[in-house]
């Protein structure tokens, strides 16, 4: 039976059709007040953008999930984990003053803000799974122990998942340092014929996997942790993954973390995409490139796999913009996140999602 996505396009002619007051609408269609109960600690799932980075999910639009939350007597928290790689939220002193920078403050959202692994990332509880890669994930303490939860994710492109939405922003998100290890347990090169010698891959890198070698890059896979911040540097894109032999292991992986989070919180969880400012990259870059096709809207569901795979599709559906990284796929109908990043294979996430049974891939989607 399809899942019930819910989607509203932005345009306004008045106060009752303005974007907060279509946010409040599309909480209420999907039902979330149905799983959340008077007194529930309600994580709000958030990613609070990496300094230099805009393209967030906007503090006043989380303010009307939270208010939501507020009137049916839940006591709402913004939260997300801390990255794996060095940046301005490696841990949680940084990460909550990143997160303060970019608006997301009491006075402006009404709830307070948790890193959820903990002041270096140690707080993590182990959930049993039983799936293929893994028996059970890491998983973030201050995320598995709420009663609810609501994750509000911006959809857009990714250097190694190919597009980023819900799924991932559970599964990367919802994982502690030693979690996202896990999933980024792939082999990452670099092809010598095609390094231009920028330096630009050695500072970005955690471990200092990266020497030079005959004036080439080279990672010591001794010591890399796969994270991809040497990826999303590179601007001739000499560094990549064997996108043949791991792309599909790293997406399954990913997929397995994020179903770790659904079923710690099984059937408490609501789901909102914004399909706004689609960048080519994760929010995790600290800059914002041009958006890759024109601003679409935001979606609500209860079902990750259904509004990932909506997602996807209203994307696929536009025109690309020609002033952006989109190398092809320009045409309304192609697909969009190829030309991003080419080798990227972003559909296995639904697919494999499915299989699981953590959601649906067909879908209904409801204009409201």
């Amino acid at each position: 039976m399809p899942s019930k996505v819910y989607f509203v396009n932005l345009r306004s002619r008045s106060p009752k059709e303005n974007k907060i007051s279509k946010i409040r609408k599309l909480y209420e269609a999907a039902g979330f007040d149905e799983f959340v109960t008077e007194k529930d600690l309600t994580a709000i799932k958030l990613h609070f953008g990496e300094r230099g980075n805009d393209s967030y999910i906007s503090p006043v639009f989380v303010r009307q999930v939270v208010d939501k939350l507020k009137a049916k007597g839940a006591k709402p928290f913004l939260t997300d984990t801390n990255t794996l790689y060095s940046g301005s939220r490696h841990n949680a002193v940084d990460h909550l003053v990143t997160a303060l920078e970019h608006g997301f403050d009491f006075t402006v959202t009404g709830a307070p803000l948790i890193i959820a692994d903990g002041l270096r990332s140690q707080n993590f509880r182990s959930v049993a799974i039983g799936q293929k890669h893994f028996a059970a994930v890491k998983l973030a303490e201050d995320i598995v122990s709420a009663n609810s939860m609501i994750v509000m994710s911006h959809f857009k492109g990714h250097e190694m998942a190919g597009f980023g939405g819900a799924i991932k922003n559970m599964a990367m998100g919802g994982a502690p340092a030693a979690g996202k290890k896990e999933q980024h347990s792939v082999n990452i090169v670099v092809d010598p014929e095609k390094c231009v010698s920028c330096g630009k891959c050695a500072p970005v890198c955690p471990e200092t996997a990266i020497s030079f070698v005959a004036k080439k890059s080279s990672i010591n896979p001794e010591k890399c942790i796969g994270c991809g911040e040497c990826m999303t540097v590179c601007p001739v894109k000499a560094i990549g993954m064997n996108w043949g032999s791991e792309a599909t292991s790293f997406m399954e992986k990913m997929t397995e973390y994020a179903y770790g989070v659904v079923k710690s919180l099984e059937g408490r969880i609501g789901y909102i995409n914004f399909l706004t400012n689609i960048t080519p990259d994760c929010d995790c870059v600290p800059w914002s490139d041009a958006p890759i096709v024109p601003d679409i809207g935001f979606l609500a569901s209860t079902d990750p796999v259904a509004i990932d795979q909506a997602s996807y599709d209203l994307v696929n559906k536009q025109i690309g913009l020609t002033a952006s990284l989109l190398s092809k796929g320009h045409a309304a109908g192609e697909e969009k996140f190829d030309g991003l990043h080419p080798g990227t294979k972003g559909a296995i996430q639904l697919e494999y999602g499915e299989q699981m049974g953590m959601g649906s891939r067909a879908y209904t989607l409801i204009e409201l």
